[in-house]
């Protein structure tokens, strides 16, 4: 995420060349694209931690540090 970012709440996803931006509400990818593997890596990793995205959006929001979001355990 970056401070000042815009609408609608979302967060960046990047693997090795490739980045995708997804809202968080629904998951859906907003611009890019990843590697079909990754893009379920990453969907499973944020279904898990949506509350968490949601509020550091918001933090993001007040210019206030994020925290950080545990990776996806293996």
């Amino acid at each position: 995420m970056y401070y000042n970012d815009h609408l609608p709440p979302h967060f960046h996803a990047e693997y090795g060349e490739s980045e995708a931006i997804y809202a968080i509400e629904t998951l859906d990818v907003l611009r890019g694209r990843l590697p079909r593997r990754a893009q379920g890596l990453v969907v499973e990793w944020a279904l898990a931690h949506r509350a968490e995205l949601r509020t550091d959006w918001n933090r993001a929001r007040e210019q206030i540090p994020l925290n950080p979001i545990e990776p996806l355990n293996d």
